[in-house]
């Protein structure tokens, strides 16, 4: 889709390379593998830097109870998580509330282990759910996690209606949503909507990219 934008305006030095996701699988194939998978990890719908989300968290905090029937770690954006109401809302339910950390930006090194950090997490659980479909979701479901959908769909401040908002996300991915979800193909839906097909090489990304390989000492 990205790719056709680009060349409808002209551009057309675009490749798809696939989600830096991959590449971390292909680095770390071993990072937080354990033993036995435990219990679901939810990631409820968040806000960022520039616009907060509007929702009842506790409401959310007691659906998520009466549907999981293991332990649950909550997994919020740091943002909710510097907010003790929030974390209250979900503790209070007997919830482990946790934080990947910062985003971070290309000019800073904020955020760099986030990927690293959320894949230890979804390699430890069993399931992963949210009350929006998001990458999180593809990235548990890429690792073998169940997957559901689920809840107050909550609401950007301001969302642009021109995106679609969570008509568009049904329309496009009706199989992924619910309390459970099949999990084959939400792993063939995650390998599509991930790019795994289209992992470069390192030869290749050398070449993209015009870098240049380091030599170890």
């Amino acid at each position: 889709m990205l790719r056709r934008r680009g060349w409808s305006m002209g551009r057309r030095g675009h490749y798809l390379i696939g989600a830096p996701w991959i590449y971390l699988l292909h680095l770390e194939p071993e990072l937080g593998v354990g033993p036995e998978r435990k219990g679901t990890i939810w990631y409820p719908f968040h806000g960022w830097e520039k616009h907060s989300v509007s929702g009842d968290h506790s409401r959310l905090a007691d659906e998520i109870r009466n549907v999981e029937t293991g332990r649950v770690t909550v997994c919020l954006y740091w943002l909710e998580f510097a907010n003790p109401d929030i974390r209250r809302a979900y503790e209070s339910r007997g919830f482990r509330v946790i934080c990947h950390g910062e985003r971070g930006s290309r000019w800073e090194g904020k955020g760099r282990d986030f990927l690293r950090k959320q894949l230890v997490q979804l390699r430890r659980h069993r399931r992963v759910a949210s009350n929006r479909l998001g990458s999180a979701l593809f990235y548990g479901a890429s690792v073998g996690c169940e997957v559901a959908v689920y809840g107050d769909p909550m609401q950007f401040e301001d969302e642009r209606p021109e995106y679609g908002g969570t008509a568009r996300r049904m329309r496009l991915w009706p199989e992924l949503h619910g309390t459970h979800v099949d999990r084959e193909l939400a792993a063939e839906m995650a390998r599509r909507e991930l790019g795994f097909d289209y992992q470069a090489t390192p030869e290749e990304l050398l070449r993209m990219f015009g870098w240049k390989r380091v030599r170890s000492v």
